[in-house]
């Protein structure tokens, strides 16, 4: 009987984290402000509420890449999706007045 190999590849790992490091910055202003955001609680920079779901880190062995789902709202939701630390040119925020990416997790 022959056998059959099984090639096995691990998934990507990532590692939880417990806070999110956003760069907040009002381009009128031409004012930037770090914010440190703790996952599932609402912080507010200006006129936007922010509400970061998980905040996530690659496997400490591979290339390090940070992920995170954020809510933005300003009165209602203007956003609700993912970023990437080492994609910040790809923000796919689209707001007149703020940009705003991920600067990591922690």
């Amino acid at each position: 009987m022959i056998g059959a190999l099984l090639a096995v590849t691990p998934a990507d790992a990532y590692v939880e984290r417990d806070t999110a490091v956003v760069r907040v910055m009002n381009k009128a202003a031409g004012k930037a402000q770090t914010i440190k955001a703790p996952v599932g609680r609402k912080v507010s920079f200006e006129k936007l509420d922010l509400v970061v779901r998980t905040c996530k880190q690659t496997d400490p062995f591979q290339a390090q890449d940070f992920f995170m789902f954020i809510e933005i709202s300003q009165d209602s939701k203007i956003f609700s999706g993912w970023m990437s630390h080492n994609e910040p040119g790809n923000n796919p925020l689209q707001h007149p007045d703020y940009d705003l990416w991920l600067v990591g997790c922690e």
